[in-house]
């Protein structure tokens, strides 16, 4: 069933203070300004911009604002009708926050037939204080100091392994999809955005051999032992075990072909 509209309660105010309480009223929000630039594939496009909302209080809020057209994809679960790609991060995202998968805060998910074109948009906060695991800040990873490279290596391991644990498959576990904060000398928190592909699995080891290798093909600046004390920590063993060896040497085999 089709998500006629969604606002986040505690954001109401805000987007009323704004003028982007409704969906025209976002969809007017300038689009020239792109954060990411449209990509026009799936029979329309896509597009992401940056804004700031001013609070009723006189502070800036940072929020993301996806804008999509006609950007659609089919399947049997909903009868091969249109789906906007948006509308399944959207519950994506609501399912990851249900099973308290650290992920990002939606604000605002609407999507409307305007001119025979399926629009839709999705508003959801900035990461305020993150950086994505691809940045200069933690690539390459070796430029960190041992003890502090331990500890991000094992919150990223046990974050994701949580998502497993919970039958989530990312599929597009690339390190740009990973954001960190550093909460002390050597404490991080970790979220996952770009959900639009994520998908429940049952099979945890299907899905570690999707996610795990795709991250380790795409850490270009992760050395051999750092890889392996990912994979060490998101199985929660100091030693590889049998089982562990191989499962790791099935997902560097799928890695190699």
């Amino acid at each position: 069933m089709a998500i006629k509209e969604y606002v986040n309660k505690d954001w109401r105010a805000i987007l009323k203070h704004n003028q982007t309480e409704t969906f025209e009223q976002l969809w007017r929000l300038n689009q020239e300004g792109w954060f990411e630039p449209p990509n026009e594939r799936r029979g329309g496009w896509s597009g992401v911009v940056r804004t700031s909302l001013s609070t009723p209080e006189g502070g800036q809020e940072g929020v993301f604002i996806k804008f999509q057209e006609n950007h659609v994809y089919r399947s049997w679960l909903n009868l091969f009708r249109p789906v906007a790609t948006l509308e399944r991060e959207f519950r994506n995202i609501q399912l990851c926050r249900k099973l308290a998968i650290p992920t990002i805060e939606p604000i605002y998910f609407c999507e409307r037939k305007v001119d025979g074109k399926l629009r839709a948009i999705l508003v959801a906060r900035e990461l305020t204080g993150y950086q994505s695991a691809d940045t200069e800040c933690y690539n390459p990873i070796s430029q960190i100091n041992l003890p502090k490279r331990k500890q991000l290596i094992a919150r990223i391991a046990h974050a994701i392994n949580y998502m497993h644990q919970n039958h989530i498959q990312h599929n597009c576990l690339y390190p740009k999809h990973i954001f960190l904060r550093e909460l002390g000398e050597t404490s991080y928190d970790v979220r996952f955005i770009d959900l639009e592909s994520a998908r429940w699995r049952f099979s945890q080891r299907s899905i570690a051999k999707r996610d795990i290798g795709t991250l380790y093909r795409h850490t270009k600046g992760w050395g051999r032992s750092d890889r392996l004390r990912l994979f060490l920590a998101y199985r929660g063993e100091d030693r590889l075990s049998d089982t562990s060896k191989q499962l790791l040497t099935t997902i560097l085999g799928h890695i190699k072909a």
